[in-house]
């Protein structure tokens, strides 16, 4: 899943948010758990696309220097 999707993931975390709240406000633990097991996915996924880009923008390449040689 590519950065573009942040925003998708957050949207996802928000509903889980909302839908485990309406689980537990109706007794609905079961439903509560498989709601807090795929809130923790999408977590761990939204970290992983957050650490991915980090890693893409702090990269810095070293080439060396370039050599010279005589013929």
């Amino acid at each position: 899943m590519g950065p573009g999707q942040r925003k998708r993931l957050i949207e996802i975390i928000h509903s889980l948010t909302d839908r485990i709240k309406e689980a537990k406000l109706n007794g609905w633990l079961g439903e509560a758990e498989g709601l807090r097991v795929s809130l923790h996915a999408a977590s761990k996924m939204l970290t992983s696309v957050d650490q991915a880009h980090a890693r893409s923008t702090a990269r810095i390449t070293d080439l060396g220097l370039p050599q010279i040689r005589q013929p």
